[in-house]
């Protein structure tokens, strides 16, 4: 048991560190070469689906999951989510960004409170205000807010509602055919403007769409290997070494730090995080 915790802790971290390097090269496609989100985020979802396909199994991959509304739906929420961050990190720094999109736990919170009957907790809801606040001091609605990080916290709405439908879809299919889903309905959904943003490729964007899709693909599926082998409450505080990778790579890539005032909602966020995990022991 003890064995297999750490092997799925060790999946989560590599998987926590590929997502954002998944957005770091959009960053990078979207900042730096023009290319418009809605082809970055087009690709991800389709080069994904063709990189995920040889991993499954001949009844994970059956037609009727994808024309299933609940699963649609639940990949339309998705794709609007990345769509969003893309749009984000145009114009706003890597770490930044990603802490705004940690608006997701409290938004994933109150929905499931309100379309699925979950018990409210005053600890947990009050940890989750904590979070809330760390959000806030990144994003400083009303004080210098942008709208790149409009559009961050947007990602984080949408990634919340994914959230709750996932938990509301919780056995209809298995986690791979899900991930299937997404990425299909991702592709489907984002082709008609994927056309109409279509870049002239080099071979450096070419490169940088691959490594996007691809840590993308492979970061979502060690998320799903992980959570097979060990309960989701153990693996939970990993989520937050997203935070810490985004912080790493900015700074690597594009020589961007936080702030004070984003520091202390980042600090904010993973305190809120990790304190929320110790209540359900």
């Amino acid at each position: 048991m003890a064995a297999a915790m750490t092997r799925a802790a060790l999946l989560m971290i590599f998987g926590m560190f590929l997502i954002p390097l998944s957005d770091s090269a959009g960053k990078l496609l979207v900042g730096q070469h023009n290319v418009a989100p809605q082809f970055v985020a087009w690709s991800r979802f389709a080069m994904g689906a063709l990189l995920l396909l040889p991993f499954l199994t001949r009844g994970e991959a059956r037609v009727h999951h994808l024309l299933d509304w609940r699963i649609t739906f639940r990949g339309a929420l998705i794709a609007g989510g990345i769509l969003s961050i893309l749009t984000a990190l145009q114009s706003e720094p890597l770490p930044d960004v990603f802490a705004a999109f940690f608006i997701g736990p409290a938004v994933s919170y109150v929905l499931s409170i309100v379309l699925l009957g979950e018990r409210v907790s005053l600890a947990r809801s009050a940890l989750l205000g904590v979070g809330f606040i760390g959000v806030l001091l990144v994003v400083r609605p009303g004080f210098g807010m942008t709208p790149g990080l409009g559009f961050a916290v947007l990602a984080g709405v949408f990634y919340g509602a994914y959230l709750v439908a996932s938990r509301w879809l919780a056995g209809a299919a298995s986690p791979r055919t899900l991930l299937l889903s997404q990425l299909v309905t991702g592709t489907v959904l984002l082709t008609p403007f994927a056309f109409l943003h279509w870049p002239e490729l080099s071979m450096t964007l070419a490169g940088l769409i691959a490594l996007s899709a691809a840590a993308s693909m492979a970061g979502n599926y060690l998320l799903v290997i992980a959570y097979g082998m060990a309960p989701a409450t153990r693996l939970a505080p990993f989520v937050y070494f997203q935070l810490i990778a985004a912080v790493a790579l900015g700074w690597l890539i594009f020589s961007d730090l936080p702030d004070a005032l984003s520091w202390a909602g980042i600090a904010l966020l993973v305190l809120s995080g990790f304190a929320t995990l110790a209540l359900r022991r």
